[in-house]
Formats: structure tokens, C-alpha cells, sequence
């Protein structure tokens, strides 16, 4: 490089020393655009493309106070078999009309455009890429991936081999906006004001567009597991043309938590010179450099198995397009009004379903009326695209996937007739229609299809347990119901339509598959359970799109029902649908009706479509007789459960009593329990209690959703045969047995997590006189506990009971 070229860009829009230095004209000498090939091997196999940031350089971005500059000087040396290039476009803040949305878009645009025709003129257009890029060139390489995945045949179609290609990305200092929910434009004005002093209409521009900038890149989500990321992020502060130091993009922001194949970096350096390195032995160089080799030793082997899962796909539509394509029908599947969260849901999904070889498999499973259906749903609109057929089957019993099966082979007719799937369809024999798809699917050059098999709530593999028998004769005696009733119980469980859907699946190891079920014992995939929203402003969302109602967001009682309902969407949609047809009912009015009426509340609200007509009251109803086939003392337990709080049950607490005929076979030992908690778990009703951390020495508790648990209050225990009192009274019991002594080893962190529990059955006995007969000693022990706990006036109460 000349000695004159070296001085022109040293004098760099980074050099923080001087402000008149960062003002470079735009010239193609002093600001140099498109890309530059800085280094090649000789049997170059792999392209690292490097990309400036806001107000960066193609040159100076990377070159350290002694001229070294590392992606030229060091980089070679480490890996002399690739291909280095670096890429230069106008990111000057000072020309405020420049730097808004469509602008960083058309950068994107220009990025992917450059690199598809420098690689097709050097017969490189499969070779794997790895990006690194600096703060905004973050962004650009975002858009740009965005830009290259939506490319389809007559739109720009070469540029999709950008995104083909990359193999991964080095993000250094982006502001990728991460959990702490500041906006993307306040790190945008942090950056600017590293160079910019005042400029008002700058930092204006910023904020107006890191909005949609936002937006725009949420887009980036569902392909983002596709790639090999790593988050560098600086560790000190920047000096700012403002006369002050700070951190422009801390680790909250550069760092993207959760995400698939992704990885931190701390870099120890501030947010201009965390991409300048003066030798070999600088930490930072070191970090990247290492991550890069590492990075570069899959990189050829995975791009090539992804060329090839491309061209197959690209062939089955071109050769095939008759045979073999069937584009989705979700007219037997009713969307919500708005698909809110689950961004690491659907990234999990694609992580799983987008490699190139053998049979992909997802297994959504969790609770009813969590948003399984939903989820799967969202995904295929979204990835659609990538398969040349897609088939929605209803799995909630055998018969309906019969049908939905059948439905399939006439439009695999109506499309593209073959000969068996014609002749199946023409016979109008469900069950020779699907043996007729699956010999479609099956077929060796079908291999780009995926199926969604939704509902398989209630399998059967291998010979079901009987409903009697030793174990389950003495497993919550009270609760079992006689044996006409245990055999309609048995009858109406198989009437519902348990199966083995193994038949039902096809045989060659190719395709890929979702299934949505609430059992844990489907063991044909890779799991992802599906929880309830964390984000209060998604249940929001949810609230506001079925009630149809605007500016929820600053109403407090709305907020208050959101927390209520504890982020459970068919709860949310229930509420949602039953505000909506009656306009001059509050929120703060459906939370009362909530609380004191909860069953009329429920049984009088519409339909809700989206979730087929499915009610809150009665979504798990199927589940429990799931259950009780199962394991009858799981189903003893989900019961016995609705007179205590749905938060902490634990063994300790259930053991004291075990003699108790309601507690027989469920806390004999610890082995039982376990067994009855563990199918309550496989059905997604009860989770692992992680939010009580001092145990006092026993064991870890369980919790029930809010919502569940008063499905068991109100519909599972409407108690036909009396045993109510007998249950509340066992629960007291239990809870007053298990009041410490005084002398006991932490006794105050055994009486902190029986308090929800004494809340729960004082609440029983005051809706029972009888409760109160002849129980003085759990008034005592109970008193004994409120004391000690502070809570005088309800202690003097129960204290008074006891007399």
C-alpha cells in the first residue's frame, strides 16, 4: 500500500482526538464504496466479508494507530485459505437526510447486489461466507440477509445465494436492542454522538426511524438460527464529541440472550477501537481471530450440505412441479386476530426443521389452550417457502385424520392426479387414502414436503394400563368412584379416540414434521414445550385484538386482568371475546365476575374460533380422563389439589397425612408421589416450583397455572358425591400437621411457604360451618403460625376458634 494512501487514511473518521477528522468528504477516495478484496489465497474456500459501521471506513474502520491493519496484516496468517474482503458504503450522520430506514435498506440491498456479482464472476457463488461487522454494519447485514432470504424465482433470485451461503456472522458492538426495552434510536444517537456534536436534525432522524428500523428487523428472528452468530461487545467507555465518556452499546444490547448456535465475546476495548488491532498478541485479535478459525472449520461442510438441501428443493419444483407441489391449506385451521411473542419458539423450530438430511421432527407439547396450534401455524406461514408441499392433518382422533388424510388425496388429485392417490380418491376409503399419501410422501424425489399432524392429544403405544387393579384400588381410595362409573369413565376415554399414530406416519426418512400434542408420552421428536407469555404486553396484545378494544395499554384494570390471567392465551382470548360482545362491561368489572362467578362466567361467553370453539371451562377435561387411565392417583392428586393454593405443593406437606384414605397410594413414599406428579407434568398441567429457592431441607414444590386450578375447583370437583368437605378438611389437616416447632432447623421458611396454603383453606371454612366442627387443633396450629408470622389480628381469631 503507498505511503500516501497509508497517511490519507490515517486520518480516521474514528480518530477521536479530532473532530474535524471525522468529517471526511464523500468522495470515492476519502469515503470508498463497494467492495475490496484485501487478501486471497491460493485455494481460497471460504469468503470473510467485513462490514463498517455508522460513520465508518472501509479502510480505517480496521487499521490500528500503527498502520497494521488486522483483516490484511494478521488475519492471513491465521487462515491463509480464505478470501478477505471488506466493504465500503456512505454512513456519514452529518447529512441527516441519509440516515433513516429506506436508506440502511438500500445499503442492504447494495451489499447482497455487490457480493452476488463479484462471487458469480469468480465462479464462487456456493462458497461459504462469514460476516464480521462493526455497530451498524450490524444492521446492514441484517437487512441484507433479510433482502436474500425473501429472494424468489423472478425476484432478484441470485441474491438468495447470499443468504444460502453464510455460514455466520461476528456482530461487534450492534445494538441489537436485547431485553432492557430501550429503543433502538437511543443507541443510534449514542453512536452519532460519538462524531456528531449537535446536530439536532440528526438525532431527530434517528429516533423518527428506529422504529420501523425496528420492525423491519424483527423480520430477522425466524432465520436468524440459521447461521453461527457471535455477540462481541465492548467493555469500556467511549469519549464523545459532547465532552463526556460512555458506553455506546453495553452488553445488554449487543448481546442477543437465547438465541441458537450463538456466543458472547467481551472485547476490552471501547466501541471505536474494539475493531483495531495493533498486533498478533492483542486480546481482542486473539478472541476474534480464534472464533474465525473455529468458525471456518464447519463452515464448508455445512454450506455445502445446505447448496445441496437448495438444489433438490429448487429441482423438485422445477422437474416436479406437478407431481410433487402442494401449496398449504389452512382453511381448517382459524387464525388469531394477532400472533403475538414466541420469536424463540419459532427460531428453536427452524433451528430443527431446516437441516439438510433425514426425517426433521418437532413436538410442540404443553398445556390445552397455551397456543401450540397457534404456534405451529405462525411458523408454516412464515417458512412456507422452503417446502414444495405442505399438509395440515387433524390428529385428534383416528377418525379425523382419516378424513383430513382423505382431504389431502383430493387435492393431491385436483392438482397433480396420480395414479394410487386418484384410485383412493375415486373409492372415497379413508383408510386407502392414506395409505395412498403416504406412499406420495414416501416417494424418494418427494423429499421437500412437511406435515403438520395437530391435536394428537390422547396416544396410545403399546397395551394400555387397566383401570383396575391393586395400585389403583388403594391410590386415593376417597376419590375413586365405583366400578359402574370407573367402567363408563374407561368407555367414554376410548370413545374420545386414543391411537397410535405411528401408522399414520410416513416411512422414508426424509420431510419434516410437527405435531402438537399436550401428552408428554409422544417420544417421536425433538421437544420444545410451549409455556405460557412471559410479557405482560403480549397478553396486552392478545386482550386488545379479541375485545377489540384501543389503548388497553394505559388502562390499569386491563394490566391487572393480563396478570390475572397470567399469560394463558385462551384465557386472555376468553376474557377478550366475552368483553368484546358486551361493550359497557369494565375490565375492572370482568375481573369481579371473574373472581365471584367464575363457572357462569365461563359457560356464558361465545365461542372463540381460533380456538375451535374450545371453552376454558372444559379444555381440559380430556386431559383428565387421560389421567385417570393412566394413573389413578395422579388424577386423586389433581382433585385433592383444588383445596389447597396453586403455587408450592410439596411432598412434606402431603406425607404427614398419608394414612388419610384420600392420601393412600399418592404419598405412601416418595416413589408414588413422583409417579402421580410426573404424569400430571407429561400433560403440561403442573410445573416444578423454581421460585422457592430456601427449602428449609425438603423437597422442591410443584405449581398449577391459576387457571387450571380453578378448573379444578369449579368443574373437576363439582363434587356429586359430597366428598368436598372431606377433601378441605384433609387439606387444613395437612397443613396444620406440618406447622413447625419453634425448635425446628428453619422453621420460619417452612411456616413462609405454608402461608398461601393456610390463606386458601381458612377461605374453604368460612364458606363451610361444618369445616369448623371439631378441627380445634388446626385452629390452634394454625393460629400458632399467623402469630409467629406477624398476622396478630387473623392469629387472635383462629385462637378464639380453638377455645
Amino acid at each position: 500500500m503507498p505511503s500516501w494512501r497509508k497517511k490519507l487514511f490515517k486520518r480516521s473518521s474514528h480518530d477521536a482526538s479530532s473532530a474535524a477528522s471525522r468529517s471526511l468528504p464523500t468522495t470515492d477516495v476519502g469515503w470508498p464504496h463497494g467492495l475490496e478484496v484485501v487478501y486471497e489465497g491460493p485455494e481460497a474456500s471460504l469468503d470473510i466479508v467485513a462490514i463498517h459501521g455508522l460513520n465508518g471506513h472501509r479502510e480505517n474502520t480496521w487499521t490500528a494507530d500503527n498502520d497494521v491493519h488486522w483483516l490484511r496484516d494478521l488475519l492471513p496468517k491465521d487462515l491463509p485459505n480464505v478470501r478477505i474482503l471488506t466493504w465500503g458504503y456512505d454512513a456519514n450522520t452529518h447529512a441527516s437526510d441519509r440516515v433513516n430506514c429506506q436508506y440502511i435498506y438500500d445499503h442492504a440491498r447494495e451489499l447482497v447486489g455487490d457480493l452476488t456479482r463479484m462471487r458469480t464472476l469468480t465462479n464462487s457463488n456456493e462458497r461459504p461466507i462469514i460476516f464480521v461487522a462493526h455497530s451498524l454494519g450490524g444492521i446492514v447485514v441484517k437487512s441484507a440477509l433479510i433482502h436474500a432470504d425473501a429472494a424468489r424465482q423472478g425476484a432478484h433470485y441470485e441474491h438468495r445465494s447470499v443468504k444460502t451461503s453464510t455460514y455466520g456472522i461476528i456482530f461487534m458492538g450492534t445494538p441489537h436492542q436485547g431485553g432492557t426495552g430501550v429503543k433502538l434510536g437511543c443507541f443510534l444517537v449514542n453512536i452519532a454522538s460519538i462524531f456528531v456534536a449537535a446536530d439536532d436534525r440528526v438525532l431527530k432522524h434517528l429516533e423518527r426511524d428506529s422504529e420501523l428500523l425496528q420492525q423491519q428487523l424483527g423480520q430477522y428472528g425466524p432465520i436468524s438460527g440459521d447461521f453461527v452468530t457471535k455477540f462481541a461487545y465492548e467493555t469500556y467507555e467511549t469519549s464523545t464529541l459532547l465532552g463526556h465518556k460512555m458506553m455506546v452499546v453495553p452488553k445488554a444490547s449487543a448481546v442477543v440472550l437465547g438465541q441458537a448456535d450463538a456466543e458472547p465475546i467481551a472485547i476490552y476495548s471501547d466501541h471505536i477501537h474494539m475493531v483495531k488491532y495493533p498486533s498478533r498478541n492483542d486480546r481482542g485479535y486473539r478472541k476474534v481471530s480464534e472464533n474465525l478459525q473455529i468458525m471456518a472449520k464447519d463452515a464448508v461442510e455445512a454450506v455445502r450440505s445446505r447448496w445441496e438441501a437448495e438444489i433438490r428443493l429448487d429441482n423438485a419444483r422445477r422437474n416436479n412441479p406437478t407431481s410433487f407441489s402442494l401449496p398449504l391449506d389452512l382453511s381448517q385451521v382459524t387464525d388469531v386476530p394477532r400472533f403475538v411473542a414466541r420469536e424463540d419458539e419459532i427460531q428453536r423450530m427452524h433451528g430443527i426443521l431446516r437441516k439438510a438430511e433425514g426425517r426433521r421432527t418437532v413436538i410442540l407439547h404443553g398445556l390445552g389452550g397455551i397456543g401450540k396450534t397457534q404456534l405451529a401455524r405462525e411458523y408454516i406461514k412464515r417458512h412456507r417457502d422452503h417446502f414444495t408441499a405442505a399438509v395440515w392433518l387433524n390428529a385428534r382422533d383416528a377418525t379425523s385424520l382419516q378424513q383430513s388424510y382423505l382431504q389431502t388425496a383430493q387435492r393431491i388429485h385436483n392438482r397433480a392426479p396420480v395414479i394410487y392417490v386418484s384410485n383412493a380418491v375415486q373409492n372415497q376409503d379413508p383408510k386407502e387414502c392414506v395409505e395412498a399419501v403416504k406412499r406420495w410422501l414416501d416417494e424418494p424425489a418427494n423429499d421437500g414436503w412437511i406435515v403438520i399432524y395437530d391435536n394428537y392429544d390422547d396416544p396410545k403405544f403399546g397395551a394400555p394400563q387397566p383401570f383396575n387393579g391393586e395400585s389403583s384400588e388403594n391410590a386415593g381410595r376417597g376419590l375413586l368412584v365405583d366400578e359402574h362409573s370407573q367402567a363408563a369413565s374407561r368407555d367414554e376415554y376410548f370413545a374420545q379416540g386414543a391411537f397410535d399414530i405411528r401408522p399414520f406416519l410416513p416411512v422414508t426418512d426424509h420431510g419434516a414434521i410437527i405435531m402438537t400434542t399436550r401428552s408428554a408420552e409422544v417420544e417421536l421428536g425433538e421437544y420444545i414445550r410451549v409455556k405460557k407469555l412471559t410479557d405482560p404486553k403480549s397478553g396486552l396484545d392478545i386482550l386488545a385484538s379479541t375485545s377489540r378494544r384501543e389503548e388497553i395499554d394505559q388502562d390499569k384494570d386491563a394490566g391487572d386482568l393480563v396478570k390475572l390471567l397470567d399469560g394463558l392465551p385462551l384465557a386472555l382470548a376468553t376474557a377478550g371475546a366475552y368483553l368484546k360482545g358486551v361493550p359497557a362491561t369494565t375490565f375492572a368489572d370482568y375481573i369481579t365476575l371473574y373472581k365471584e362467578s367464575w363457572e357462569q362466567l365461563q359457560k356464558s361467553t361465545p365461542r372463540i374460533m381460533s380456538y375451535e370453539d374450545r371453552a376454558l371451562y372444559s379444555t381440559w377435561n380430556i386431559s383428565f380422563l387421560h389421567i385417570k387411565h393412566q394413573n389413578p392417583a395422579s388424577a386423586a392428586l389433581l382433585r385433592l389439589w383444588a383445596y389447597f393454593d396453586h403455587e408450592d405443593l410439596w411432598y412434606e406437606l402431603l406425607h404427614e397425612r398419608r394414612k388419610s384414605q384420600y392420601l393412600q397410594g399418592i404419598v405412601g413414599d416418595r416413589i408414588n408421589f413422583d409417579k402421580a406428579i410426573r404424569v400430571l407434568h407429561d400433560h403440561g398441567l403442573i410445573e416444578a416450583d423454581i421460585s422457592i429457592e430456601e427449602r428449609a431441607g425438603e423437597s422442591q414444590g410443584y405449581s398449577m397455572h391459576g387457571c387450571v386450578h380453578l378448573w379444578t375447583q369449579h368443574i373437576l370437583n363439582e363434587d356429586p358425591h359430597g366428598e368436598g368437605l372431606q377433601m378441605a378438611r384433609v387439606a387444613m389437616e395437612c397443613v396444620a400437621w406440618h406447622v413447625p416447632q419453634e425448635d425446628s432447623r428453619e422453621y420460619w421458611l417452612i411456616e413462609r411457604r405454608l402461608l398461601k396454603h393456610v390463606d386458601r383453606c381458612l377461605t374453604r371454612m368460612e364458606q363451610s360451618i361444618q369445616l369448623n366442627k371439631g378441627v380445634e387443633y388446626v385452629w390452634s396450629n394454625l393460629g400458632l403460625l399467623y402469630a409467629r408470622q406477624g398476622q396478630l389480628a387473623k392469629a387472635e381469631i383462629l385462637q378464639e376458634r380453638a377455645l
